[in-house]
């Protein structure tokens, strides 16, 4: 079989079934594991993702109104990789290539089977990679797969569930402030934190600034969505326009961390597990296996209650 993914998660599980050899092609967003940077792109943004965060969420916006599309698809390219199956997702017209993008292309002849995930909640996710594995012959890869991610993401919840549950916000976009919702919920909850906005099982979402600031969480997580940690951290400066920052008593107390938004918590596949582990350690500073934070997450410094000077918190 030859495959073309169009969602990076997608490509993640085939590699973890280890049905690696059969893919042909990716998006330009695959990156996991390494080696797949190596196959050919097959898509590409239709605009400049490198401008803030606040001209990113406009032009989207502008682009779902009048129709253009949010992603070139290399139509010639997969024809010329002759792919048996192509992967996309139907969870979200703005994250990733949809079927209604394929379609609209034209890439696909009619025997080129598409597969599309959906990934609501951590069960899609699953049903994705079971789904994933059946097209490829492996179902009992995925079932095998599907048990040793519930292992892990129990091994977290065990460990977690002797401390103290802190409220807590993530944030999923910055300018406009989006809270995380999907699957989200659901590792905050298995890190054993109180999440305080963003709904388990519903779409991220728009919130009125104002909301943050009632909500006054403990601790604040950001990563954006598609943003690797490095651009992450840049949205920093972002959020400190607002006059209100200083305030909350994550900031004055340390606890906000910025996270790799684009490998883990944004993205529905094989690092779902790791990024319930990546909550527990920012959460209650309990690692599973070598701490991750300054490569997957990162502290940024403490601001002292009415005062604009940044004050450095040391950490046991």
């Amino acid at each position: 079989m030859r495959i073309v993914s169009l969602l990076a998660s997608a490509t993640e599980i085939v590699c973890a079934l280890g049905g690696g050899d059969m893919l042909v092609g990716r998006s330009h967003e695959c990156d996991n594991p390494e080696w797949v940077k190596r196959l050919p792109p097959c898509s590409a943004p239709a605009f400049d993702v490198s401008v803030s965060s606040r001209e990113i969420d406009a032009e989207v916006r502008r682009r779902l109104r009048s129709g253009e599309p949010l992603y070139h698809i290399y139509r010639e390219l997969i024809r010329e990789l002759r792919a048996d199956l192509l992967i996309t997702q139907s969870h979200c017209e703005v994250c990733a290539v949809t079927p209604s993008e394929v379609q609209r292309s034209g890439v696909c002849a009619s025997d080129v089977r598409q597969v599309a995930l959906s990934a609501l909640s951590l069960q899609e996710i699953f049903q994705g990679i079971l789904l994933i594995s059946q097209e490829l012959g492996l179902g009992e890869r995925g079932e095998a797969l599907i048990r040793r991610e519930r292992e892990r993401l129990d091994k977290v919840r065990e460990k977690a569930q002797c401390f103290r549950r802190p409220a807590v916000v993530m944030l999923e976009w910055t300018d406009p402030l989006f809270a995380m919702g999907n699957w989200g919920p659901e590792l905050v909850e298995i890190a054993n934190g109180e999440l305080l906005l963003g709904e388990k099982g519903k779409y991220s979402a728009a919130i009125p600034d104002e909301q943050l600031r009632a909500a006054d969480p403990e601790y604040l997580i950001v990563a954006p969505c598609g943003f690797n940690l490095e651009r992450s951290l840049q949205e920093q400066a972002v959020l400190e326009r607002y006059p209100w920052w200083p305030e909350l008593q994550a900031v004055r107390q340390g606890n906000v961390a910025f996270a790799d938004g684009n490998l883990l918590f944004n993205r529905s596949g094989m690092t779902v597990s790791q990024t319930a582990e990546v909550i527990a350690e920012i959460l209650h500073g309990v690692s599973f296996g070598r701490p991750t934070e300054g490569v997957c997450w990162r502290w940024i410094e403490a601001v002292a209650k009415g005062d604009s000077r940044r004050i450095t918190v040391s950490r046991t």
